[in-house]
């Protein structure tokens, strides 16, 4: 693909998933444009994204009969629509803001964290205390795997588009919104080292469009190889797992596949972003030479 291909649904293909290209992605932005005219803001989006898992978790967790899973399913699909109706919205209307990013990162961890509460204690009754434990494991895993995932994609999206994100305006100040994308973004920069180097010479060639032009004609090349592997810890395929364990009779499959499969992505994830980044690096210093 090349910058002037447009993107599907505000993003470059590469990032688009098959269900986000063809599906979800396509009815968010048929939904934002529906919303631009209206009073509805894009962090009422966000809200509402939230309430949408909430849902879920008591139709999964509570109810649990074969209908209310079917339509669990249903409402926890539609969230990613709604997930991605909230920036649409704010591109389109021009209220796009670092505030709002960590609006709707507030709203989806507050949604999911309600989600994981109520499968737990519905586990609860089955296994009895070890299935908090379990839930907490595989909430922090998800968190963690999330984190990485999602920064190393938008990173991904600066170094070849120019396209900038939450580290790009990293505030001070008080606040839990400010502090918990503070520690969002040093969560990500632990596991993200050799990233790093790349970030900086990224920012240093601002100023210089024909290298910055290149380095991301090298980010393109290498740095979409790395974009695989961060969509299994994205947030589609742990919809379609968490649908199945229901289906199955319990959330415990999905908490241990979080814990231990989708874990051992993390790390591969890492060191592969690691190698990457170390290669992009030499990649942009030997032509300078």
């Amino acid at each position: 693909m090349n910058e002037s291909e447009p993107a599907v649904a505000g993003k470059p293909r590469e990032l688009q998933g098959f269900l986000n290209r063809t599906l979800y992605h396509p009815l968010a932005h048929v939904l934002a444009r529906a919303l631009v005219p209206t009073p509805v803001t894009p962090n009422m989006v966000s809200v509402a994204g939230a309430v949408l898992v909430m849902a879920t978790a008591v139709l999964y967790a509570w109810i649990a009969t074969p209908a209310a899973i079917a339509f669990g399913f249903f409402l926890h699909c539609a969230w990613h629509v709604v997930d991605g109706a909230d920036g649409a919205l704010a591109r389109m209307s021009g209220r796009a803001s670092p505030s709002g990013e960590i609006v709707d990162g507030l709203c989806d961890y507050a949604g999911h964290g309600v989600l994981y509460l109520l499968l737990a204690a519905s586990m609860d009754d089955r296994i009895g205390w070890v299935a908090w434990p379990i839930a907490f494991a595989a909430g922090f895993s998800r968190a963690v795997q999330s984190v990485f995932s999602e920064s190393q994609r938008r990173t991904y999206q600066w170094w070849a588009y120019n396209t900038p994100w939450l580290q790009n305006a990293r505030s001070d100040g008080r606040g839990i919104g400010i502090a918990l994308s503070n520690l969002y973004l040093n969560v990500w920069h632990a596991l993200s080292r050799p990233t790093q180097v790349v970030n900086a010479l990224v920012a240093s060639a601002e100023a210089d469009p024909p290298e910055r032009r290149r380095i991301a004609e090298i980010a393109r090349q290498v740095g979409s190889r790395a974009l695989p592997l961060l969509a299994v810890l994205g947030a589609n395929p742990r919809t379609i797992l968490l649908g199945l364990s229901m289906i199955a009779g319990t959330p415990l499959w999905f908490f241990l596949i979080e814990i231990v499969v989708l874990n051992v992505a993390l790390v591969m994830a890492i060191m592969q972003a690691a190698f990457l980044g170390k290669r992009i690096a030499r990649l942009i210093a030997s032509s300078h030479r």
